[in-house]
């Protein structure tokens, strides 16, 4: 016998029909991710929208050509002689110039001003420039400013009428794996359409101070450089700049300059003919795991700060060399690399709070930021910290000797400069292999001053009783460069 409750047959109605619309939700959901899985059904609108904003750079330039030696002497009805006289013909110019032509991307930032953007390198060096458009019509273009730190350049050409211009994008907002669209001149073949992803973010490639890259899939080749890179909906997130290739074409790795950095860079180069960047007269150098120990920082992070400039603002703000820069303005410090980009994209004469990490304890200073001048460009040192073993006849494997007057003259040290001289390290020890040489000075171990080898021994007794198993040295070069090194005490 079955049981049956009354309006049971009505739910279970509505029951299934509620599953068979659940189902073909998830369905289409599945369906959806799928479709993204596989990128974009196709570009074709999107490129055919923004074809016309892109150009083809084409450059002259006139350089000497060397002269072809003579033809060598060489016997008559040697077999060999008519081949020379092929190679060494009348017809190979000698002295004299020739031109020399390149090709690049660019792409239009502002139609009604003809404003073109493109990288430093397409145009480096080059006696002409000739903006070749999607049309087929070509224009001659006059250079407003170049960086070559970032390697942009901005160009204007005086057009008929208003030209099709492309807008930027958040290139913050860029997430890896979002999908990405290059046009551009690779190999001379205009208006080359590619399509990848965002392969990492903040790629450094060695490229200049201010690294910053996206890497992307999409295939960029020679030619393609100073094209945009776009995002799915139009915007300009990057323009492609460089390529990791072994053999000059795409292997799937490609860097393009974030349209954030690009844009700031770009009005700069439209209103001053250069960059202008912030400066508060620091050298710095990468906070090691072994230097965060030895500073008792709970991880290796910020900028230590190894020098500051008598003349800077940073001098002025109370920073000292040993501090480590943990947040400049709102931005967290993650790494050295941090610092140097987010001050040179500072206003300049702005007033900003800087959290340093001092002596244990986290201190709030303010600084005020001026413009980097071309004799500040040292501002960033790159030490590998490493590791001294200990030996039997050496302080952590140096000799070392008191600064005095004799000693100043004999290594050579300036008389502003205070501490204890290595007067030999030991070969093939870490201390070798990590750069400390003969004449360096130590100035303070632990952020404390020394003055003699007992100093030296008394401080790294104190800290091994400390339960620390590095010491953090300041070392100077014999004219006042000064750097950390962090080394091993065990």
């Amino acid at each position: 016998m079955r049981f049956i409750r009354k309006g049971s047959s009505a739910r279970m109605h509505a029951l299934a029909s509620l599953l068979t619309i659940l189902m073909l939700c998830l369905g289409g959901f599945a369906l959806s991710v799928d479709a993204q899985a596989q990128g974009p059904v196709s570009v074709a609108d999107l490129a055919d929208e923004l074809a016309d904003t892109v150009v083809n750079i084409s450059t002259a330039q006139k350089v000497v050509s060397r002269k072809s030696p003579g033809l060598p002497e060489i016997p008559e009805g040697s077999p060999f002689q008519e081949f020379f006289e092929d190679y060494y013909n009348d017809d190979i110019p000698g002295e004299g110039p020739r031109k020399v032509q390149s090709l690049g991307s660019g792409f239009v930032i502002d139609g009604k001003q003809g404003i073109i953007v493109t990288n430093n390198h397409v145009i480096e060096g080059s006696d002409a420039i000739t903006v070749n458009f999607n049309d087929g019509s070509k224009l001659q273009a006059k250079v407003l400013g170049v960086d070559e730190k970032t390697d942009l350049a901005v160009l204007k050409v005086e057009p008929k009428a208003p030209l099709k211009e492309a807008g930027f994008g958040n290139s913050q907002k860029l997430r890896v794996g979002d999908w990405v669209m290059a046009i551009g001149n690779p190999f001379g073949l205009g208006g080359t359409v590619t399509v990848g992803i965002v392969s990492a973010r903040n790629r450094n490639i060695n490229a200049g101070p201010y690294d910053n890259f996206i890497q992307t899939d999409a295939s960029i080749n020679r030619g393609n450089s100073g094209g945009p890179l776009f995002n799915m909906d139009g915007e300009v997130v990057g323009i492609n700049t460089a390529i990791f290739s072994p053999s000059g074409g795409s292997i799937g790795i490609g860097f393009a300059i974030p349209a954030d950095t690009a844009t700031k860079i770009i009005t700069q180069l439209r209103e001053y003919g250069e960059a202008r960047r912030g400066w508060i007269g620091v050298r710095i150098q990468e906070v090691s795991e072994e230097i965060a120990e030895s500073l008792g920082l709970d991880r290796a992070r910020g900028a230590l700060v190894a020098n500051v400039s008598a003349e800077g603002p940073a001098k002025a703000a109370g920073i000292m060399p040993g501090d480590v820069i943990l947040r400049f303005d709102t931005t967290e410090i993650k790494s050295m690399r941090d610092l140097p980009r987010r001050v040179a994209e500072t206003a300049i004469g702005t007033t900003v709070k800087v959290l340093v990490f001092r002596r244990g304890k986290k201190v709030e200073l303010e600084t005020k930021v001026e413009r980097l001048q071309e004799a500040d460009e040292k501002s960033t040192i790159k030490q590998d910290d490493g590791l001294v073993s200990e030996n039997t006849d050496h302080i952590l494997g140096m000799k070392l000797l008191a600064v005095d007057n004799e000693s100043r003259k004999q290594f050579g040290v300036s008389s502003e400069v205070e501490g204890v001289i290595v007067t030999s390290v030991v070969s093939g020890s870490v201390a070798d292999d990590k750069g400390i040489r003969r004449g360096d000075v130590i100035v303070e171990i632990a952020q404390e001053p020394v003055f003699s080898s007992e100093d030296v021994v008394q401080s790294i007794q104190q800290l091994k009783n400390n339960g620390r198993r590095s010491a953090l040295l300041l070392v100077s070069s014999g004219a006042g460069d000064l750097r950390f090194v962090a080394l091993r005490l065990e």
